[in-house]
């Protein structure tokens, strides 16, 4: 496995930097630095910049209007990307079902809604968690009835995240009972103002309502809007899942936040006359961690070498999905203990804690430690729960 990059990839990596530096709205960076919550036309805005230097689906071949970027070059882009306090792409339309529509979805299909994809005019969400149909998705119970031209759906959607601000949504259904669950499912494309269409927020434990409970009452959905055969639409969904584990492995991202976290422990006291940084089994957990990121990287570098010959990731991408959240997790546990430890040491602090000029851990944590810390304890369910991630790669890769 060759590690190096050439002076061409370096350049490239150089370029990626600048623009996000040169371009990136101040307000959009501020909010995600201190951990504040970002609105829709946060990301639109930013997702709209992205789309006019043609780098929003940077994974897309060239021939559907992506940048035709060789493997190394996707994977530097996610690594300044990542480095950066950038939005989080929102993943549904761009890499998820624009993918599933290039690849199985016929031509009406791929000019009517991949132009729109491209340009950040559409936002999908994902219908594919129902209630009891979690991970063991074979089980869901959404039905589709076909009625001449139009499919009848009945029944919901759990967890779906983002699906009150969303146009569309890409659905698994059930089209038959088949003998084998996953044989009688199909993959539509569901527009959200249909009658029928109903969206319930949930409140999580941050306080946000990111995401939402979808009730579906004879909705009915053109088959022109189905993608592929009927039936076949639980391949399409291992597709679309196959390639979500490798993109939220997130190594650039979790290395800033832990950075920006030592940061700011380096600066505060423990509350006994010494700082949070003079206890040695803190900077061993900061070292463990940085190691443990270390690792992730070099097996993501591991894939991309394969991926530069020409191999798929498969199943084994799961590994990175795995290590990759719950890394993350263990970072926000790290940042909501050092809250916690210097609101005690500093209760003069508290009251003060979301003045601008008081960037403590105190400001800071009590405004993104623990909402972060709740927030992050979805990610080794998301894309597939981390126990059945171990799973797939017992079962395909080690052949168990």
């Amino acid at each position: 496995m060759d590690m190096r990059f050439s002076a061409e990839d370096e350049q490239f990596r150089l370029e990626v930097r600048e623009f996000i530096t040169n371009n990136l709205p101040a307000d959009i960076r501020y909010k995600v630095e201190h951990g504040m919550r970002l609105e829709k036309d946060d990301y639109l805005r930013w997702q709209d910049i992205l789309s006019a230097k043609g780098w929003y689906a940077v994974n897309w071949p060239k021939e559907y209007g992506g940048p035709g970027w060789t493997p190394v070059q996707k994977y530097l882009f996610q690594q300044e990307y990542g480095a950066q306090p950038c939005p989080p792409l929102v993943q549904f339309g761009v890499n998820m079902v624009g993918p599933v529509i290039y690849t199985y979805g016929n031509e009406e299909q791929k000019q009517r809604f991949l132009p729109r994809i491209l340009a950040n005019k559409d936002w999908w969400c994902q219908g594919y968690s129902e209630p009891g149909s979690g991970s063991d998705l074979a089980s869901l119970k959404t039905t589709a009835v076909r009625d001449g031209d139009d499919y009848v759906v009945n029944g919901s959607k759990i967890w779906t995240t983002w699906a009150h601000w969303a146009d569309w949504m890409f659905a698994l259904v059930r089209t038959s009972q088949e003998e084998r669950p996953q044989q009688g499912i199909s993959f539509l494309l569901l527009d959200m103002k249909s009658p029928g269409v109903t969206v319930r927020p949930i409140k999580l434990l941050d306080g946000d309502l990111e995401v939402n409970e979808v009730f579906f009452d004879n909705v009915r959905v053109p088959v022109s809007q189905r993608v592929g055969g009927e039936g076949v639409g639980w391949s399409y969904g291992k597709f679309l899942l196959e390639h979500e584990r490798f993109v939220i492995s997130g190594v650039a991202r979790s290395k800033r936040l832990l950075n920006r976290l030592k940061d700011l422990v380096q600066q505060r006291t423990d509350g006994f006359g010494g700082r949070l940084w003079d206890s040695a089994a803190l900077r061993v957990r900061f070292a463990d961690l940085e190691t443990q990121l270390c690792v992730l990287e070099l097996t993501e570098l591991r894939f991309l070498s394969a991926m530069n010959s020409g191999q798929s990731p498969g199943s084994a991408a799961s590994i990175l999905k795995i290590r990759g959240t719950e890394i993350e997790q263990a970072i926000s546990e790290l940042a909501l203990e050092g809250m916690v430890k210097d609101m005690a040491a500093r209760d003069e602090d508290i009251l003060d804690g979301r003045s601008a000029d008081n960037a403590t851990l105190t400001s800071e944590g009590a405004a993104a430690a623990g909402p972060m810390y709740f927030n992050l304890r979805k990610v080794s369910i998301w894309g597939g729960s981390n126990e059945i991630q171990r799973n797939v790669l017992a079962k395909h890769v080690l052949g168990l």
